[in-house]
């Protein structure tokens, strides 16, 4: 799941040697936190207009994990 959230990330952004992942271990509810670093300079790219890129990058993080019995939240840091 990091490999794709880096991959998706790194097609977005103008930096990409600036894209890191983060993964906290599970909290008691069994969901696994990922936190997503980048450029300041590239913050609206991944967010986008009205949060729009950030939501469908939390849709498709979120039916990956569905499809290997997780849960996960994304976070952009």
């Amino acid at each position: 799941m990091e490999e794709l959230l880096v991959t998706i990330a790194r097609g977005l952004v103008e930096d990409k040697d600036s894209v890191t992942v983060t993964v906290d271990e599970p909290d008691a509810e069994g969901t696994v936190v990922y936190h997503l670093h980048v450029a300041e300079d590239d913050m609206g790219r991944v967010i986008g207009k009205q949060g729009r890129i950030a939501k469908a990058l939390r849709t498709v993080m979120r039916a990956g994990a569905n499809r290997i019995g997780q849960k996960i939240s994304v976070e952009i840091d």
